[in-house]
């Protein structure tokens, strides 16, 4: 079965609270937060206090994801805000091996993310220190962007190197999924599916992530 994680981005950030307890309890298996900081990429979205709010109201996993161009100065501060796997781009400025390193010894899950225009391999010397990949099936930065099929690609050769290397590594996928691509993303190798108009924008947002999970 597929693991899912609704990206808040699409949720009522009125009614952040009530949209994550109603995404925890229909079964998703982590919470999607998108940190932007209008440098990284072209957007601004929330910052350390939403998620140490999002950890009071809520004991689901929080999947954090720093679209930011700085996360060195910041990743302590979204792991003691209650941030339960940080999720860095390689793109970004920094020592990745120190940065993930840093995480894993808080006890926490580390993942490296890949924009659309970035090869898989470049994640590849990373591999055995990750608990999880996501590749970017749209310029990250806006939610409700088309699905891009090339990424199923780099899912494919990411899977096959876990495999090579017998690894316990997740592959994540992030943008445009819905459930009429699902069935395909998954059949790739992806294990974890971010949904984020597809789950909040669904008539029945509960069906839908049941619907994810079922694949």
């Amino acid at each position: 079965m597929a693991k899912v994680s609704p990206s808040i981005l699409s949720a009522d950030f009125a009614n952040l609270g009530r949209d994550v307890k109603m995404a925890v309890e229909a079964g998703s298996d982590m919470i999607h937060v998108d940190v932007m900081d209008g440098h990284f990429v072209p957007n601004i979205s929330i910052g350390v206090p939403v998620v140490k709010s999002l950890r009071k109201a809520s004991d689901g996993f929080l999947d954090v994801h720093l679209m930011i161009s700085q996360p060195e100065k910041y990743i302590d501060a979204f792991m003691d805000a209650g941030a339960d796997l940080i999720n860095i781009h390689l793109e970004a400025e920094g020592n990745m091996e120190a940065m993930i390193a840093r995480v894993k010894s808080r006890g926490k899950k580390a993942a490296l993310t890949i924009k659309p225009a970035t090869p898989a391999e470049a994640l590849f010397p990373y591999l055995p220190s990750l608990d999880m990949v996501l590749v970017m099936s749209v310029e990250p930065g806006f939610g409700g962007q088309s699905f891009m099929p090339d990424s199923l690609d780099k899912v494919r050769t990411l899977r096959r190197e876990i495999n090579r290397q017998g690894l316990d590594c997740l592959i994540e996928i992030d943008g445009g999924v819905n459930l009429k691509n699902a069935p395909e993303i998954v059949a790739a190798g992806t294990d974890i599916l971010v949904a984020g108009s597809a789950v909040f924008g669904a008539a029945d947002p509960e069906d839908a992530i049941r619907r994810l999970k079922s694949l």
